[in-house]
């Protein structure tokens, strides 16, 4: 996999994981860097996924990232 940046601005850190909104259900989904770029998601660094919140009225889904993970830095 390339080398995606961190959607937000100014941002450089290398993308963890994939942000994306499925508007009919009011649901933001966070989870693992999709394989590829997707116009409509947000590749996010691991600070600005972990701080990450929904929209009021919003429900968020977070999947475990392999980052969180014990020992995924060794």
């Amino acid at each position: 996999m390339t080398f995606r940046a961190c959607s937000r601005v100014a941002c450089l850190e290398p993308s963890v994981a994939t942000l994306t909104f499925d508007y009919g259900e009011s649901l933001a989904v966070l989870g693992p860097l999709s394989g590829r770029k997707e116009p409509h998601s947000f590749d996010l660094c691991s600070r600005h996924a972990e701080r990450t919140s929904a929209p009021q009225g919003w429900q968020l889904m977070r999947h475990r990232l392999v980052a969180d993970e014990p020992g995924a830095n060794n």
